[in-house]
């Protein structure tokens, strides 16, 4: 889809030896969300986590600013910047089952943190920062930030961060947790994209139930855990990429993974 004002792609695609790179591609607005990114990013989400090819998806921005969040122009005009049941940016209800990473450079603030937040791994420039200043304009953070940010930092910090609409910067973000990696400026997507081949590396089968098991645990009782958690693993433990893993070990070369 693209933008009505510059004709461009509102999100760009490409794939890159088993990774998918999805660009936020409105860098006139800070890649500011707005009902047609929505539509794409959800679209392009679908297409990288139905396809064979593709191990990993990192989401990242075009310009110096991941995502300065909701398009207040477009709101104000009574556009909604969300699908139903997949959320903001088409993304921040129903995140890809295999692994996402956010990379990110600039502000990442309001929906665009959210966006991040919707993530599994984030990989920030170090001059970046995170914030949720929705209450500053009257509005909550209603696109995940509340439910998520207390999950991935101690919450009197993500209690602070959302009341106060203040930022952090991406060093603190790092201390505290949140990011996975820091990069130099402009270095982000480069950064993120080593450590999506790290992931990719490895066994598709066993990566996404690792995230499966990994997002999903926390819903579970300790009754439910090790029964739930067995009807996702066991599947894995007689594929054929365990038997090629072992084999690759055994023989002592790389293994040839077929996702089976």
């Amino acid at each position: 889809m693209t933008d009505t004002n510059t004709a461009e792609p509102v999100v760009l695609t490409e794939v890159r030896d088993g990774i998918a790179v999805v660009t936020l591609n409105r860098p006139q607005a800070r890649n500011a969300i707005d009902y047609a990114v929505a539509v794409a990013v959800a679209a392009a989400m679908d297409e990288f986590d139905a396809r064979a090819d593709v191990r990993v998806i990192v989401l990242t921005g075009a310009g110096p600013t991941f995502c300065a969040g909701m398009d207040l122009k477009a709101f104000l005009q009574g556009e909604v910047p969300a699908l139903p049941g997949r959320g903001l940016a088409g993304l921040t209800e129903a995140p890809p089952g295999k692994p996402l990473i956010a990379a990110v450079e600039g502000h990442v603030l309001a929906g665009g943190f959210e966006i991040a937040l919707a993530c599994d791994l984030i990989v920030a420039a170090d001059t970046a920062s995170f914030g949720l200043p929705e209450v500053k304009r009257g509005l909550v953070a209603a696109g995940g930030g509340l439910l998520r940010l207390p999950k991935r930092i101690p919450y009197q910090v993500a209690l602070e961060t959302a009341l106060t609409g203040n930022p952090l910067d991406a060093h603190r973000a790092y201390a505290l947790g949140l990011v996975n990696r820091l990069a130099d400026p402009g270095k982000a997507l480069a950064t993120a994209l080593e450590l999506a081949q790290e992931i990719a590396a490895n066994g598709p089968l066993a990566v996404q139930v690792t995230k499966q098991v990994l997002s999903r645990s926390a819903a579970w009782s300790p009754q439910q855990m090790w029964e739930q958690q067995s009807a996702l693993t066991t599947p894995v433990f007689v594929s054929a990429d365990a038997r090629e893993g072992a084999a690759a070990f055994a023989e002592k070369r790389a293994p040839h993974w077929t996702g089976r």
